[in-house]
């Protein structure tokens, strides 16, 4: 601390009786200047008193000064100069004589000190600083403000985009509803009067919109599991504002299958896998709002996967089954895919092809029994699998046994055997009947009938016969033709009663009847005169002939 020049300490004489007995004189100040500018003027003070031998105290603000570098002080202690003034060595300094007995303080000086104004920066009292940028929301009140040290107060002056704006003189400035229009550099002049300075500070102004709520454009190809690629686009109108995914309802975090691009505005999925299907959702945000997109999800295309068949729908899946005969039977074919399998059912060894995940079979036959194969198949993916299942028909079948089958089936072709035979033989012996007939009949015209015959052949001669000369003379025999004598009709006419001795039935001559029908090999006998159209017969054997049934 500074110390009192040795001129101006107190001094106290070694005999009391010289000590100045009386009472001292008020003293005064006086200063070379009231009002300073601060670090370019000095000020000096001179305390003045009228008594000797006194010591001076200088006071500041009613408590002892406190000496600086920037002070000096006189040998007496009546001169104070500050050399280069401060704003703090603005107030009230008093100077105080002190005598043996007695100590008398001056009136107050007071010292102004002008300063400033210091630099400053514009405030945005309802932004949010992002950088050297300050964001508001579209509508809001937006309120400017400045604070600087300075004395005297200073003046104000608001500049937008260098244009001059109203109420300049205020340390505020206020816009309503602020919009677009009112997007910039602000800049703001503070001026003091007193000490000439001026400063300028200046702050960019952005006006956040009220955002609206984002689209994510889908994809627009066939998505398929481990084959494709895809990329989101959150789609916004709000060029400034940030991007944030979501999957799932939890933010997105990148990586190297999920890849961002640089502003996060597009969102890159490399080889699709089946739980990538969502959902997603974009979110724009700036500090004032937010607004989140509607969820989007992917339809990915995959499968089939392993295919199942089992016997119901909630049970397991089987590779063999076996069924009771005349029952009924519902397999189900199962397969993870998407979209949905198309299935159909192939029986082993069969063309039928039944389609659907069910194959029902509604009475159990034998042959039902056989492999089953489905196969479930993606038409998306291309992509199709099969599985197949034994179903085994179990049941009572029939009470004979094979062999007895058998020897019922071996009796039933022995028979169709024998009749076969016993029809082969009748039609063998009655051709060989009709064959030796044949060769029992006579061929000459002259053959002699035996004694018993003799009635009957004499008879006969004059009955018309049955086979005529111009009909096809048989094989080895030799036709006779041979015109009847005109005989009266009369000998047709039976004369004689029938012969019984020969135990043929043999008639003679009879009259006609109307009412008798001819045999249909016979000819129709014409009109007129009769007899000449007739032909002698080829054949006079009476036991042909005379065989005649009486009720004819």
């Amino acid at each position: 601390m500074w110390s009192l020049p040795a001129g101006a300490q107190l001094t106290l004489d070694t005999n009391p009786f010289t000590t100045t007995q009386g009472l001292l004189a008020k003293p005064t100040i006086s200063i070379s200047q009231n009002t300073a500018t601060e670090q370019m003027e000095q000020v000096t003070f001179y305390c003045y008193t009228k008594d000797a031998n006194v010591t001076i105290q200088w006071f500041f603000k009613d408590a002892p000064l406190v000496f600086h570098e920037r002070m000096q002080l006189s040998t007496d202690g009546k001169n104070l100069t500050i050399l280069t003034v401060q704003r703090e060595d603005s107030g009230i300094y008093k100077c105080e004589a002190q005598g043996f007995l007695h100590v008398h303080r001056s009136d107050p000086t007071f010292l102004t000190v002008n300063y400033g104004p210091d630099p400053f920066d514009i405030k945005l009292e309802s932004g949010i600083s992002s950088g050297e940028v300050v964001e508001v929301i579209e509508g809001s009140t937006v309120t400017l403000s400045v604070d600087t040290r300075s004395h005297p107060p200073p003046d104000y002056s608001w500049f937008l985009l260098n244009n001059s704006l109203p109420s300049s003189s205020m340390r505020t400035f206020t816009i309503q509803a602020v919009s677009k229009e009112h997007e910039g550099m602000y800049r703001c002049l503070v001026s003091n009067f007193a000490t000439h300075l001026l400063r300028l500070s200046a702050l960019e102004v952005r006006v956040l919109e009220m955002l609206t709520e984002p689209h994510i454009v889908p994809p627009t190809l066939n998505l398929v599991e481990n084959a494709s690629s895809v990329t989101l686009t959150c789609q916004t109108s709000h060029k400034e504002a940030g991007v944030l995914w979501f999957l799932r309802g939890q933010a997105l975090l990148p990586n190297k299958h999920l890849v961002l691009s640089a502003n996060n505005r597009s969102l890159v999925i490399h080889g699709l896998r089946r739980d990538d299907m969502g959902p997603y959702e974009c979110e724009v945000w700036n500090w004032g709002s937010r607004a989140r997109s509607k969820a989007l999800r992917l339809t990915i295309s995959y499968g089939p996967d392993q295919v199942d068949i089992t016997r119901g729908a909630a049970s397991g899946a089987v590779s063999t089954v076996k069924a009771e005969l005349n029952s009924s039977l519902t397999l189900y074919c199962q397969a993870e895919s998407q979209p949905g399998a198309e299935f159909q059912w192939t029986l082993e060894h069969s063309t039928t092809v039944y389609m659907g995940q069910q194959l029902i079979i509604g009475t159990l036959t034998w042959g039902h029994q056989g492999v089953y194969n489905c196969m479930a198949s993606n038409p998306l993916t291309q992509l199709a699998r099969s599985a197949s299942v034994l179903v085994t028909v179990v049941g009572p079948r029939s009470s004979l046994s094979a062999r007895v089958i058998v020897g019922i089936a071996l009796g039933i072709l022995i028979f169709i055997a024998l009749t076969a035979g016993l029809g082969y033989f009748l039609y063998n012996r009655n051709a060989k009947r009709f064959s030796r007939k044949k060769a029992e009949d006579p061929v000459q015209e002259a053959a002699t009938p035996s004694s018993a015959e003799e009635p009957c052949a004499e008879s006969s001669s004059n009955w018309p016969k049955a086979m005529y000369a111009n009909l096809p003379e048989p094989q080895g025999q030799v036709g006779v033709k041979e015109m009847l004598p005109p005989d009266p009709l009369e000998q047709f006419y039976e004369k004689d009663p029938p012969s019984t001795a020969s135990g043929y039935y043999c008639h003679g001559p009879r009259k006609p009847s109307s009412t008798v029908a001819l045999d249909p090999l016979v000819p129709t006998l014409p009109k007129g005169n009769t007899e000449s159209d007739y032909e002698v017969l080829v054949n006079p054997e009476q036991n042909i002939y005379c065989q005649i049934n009486p009720s004819v």
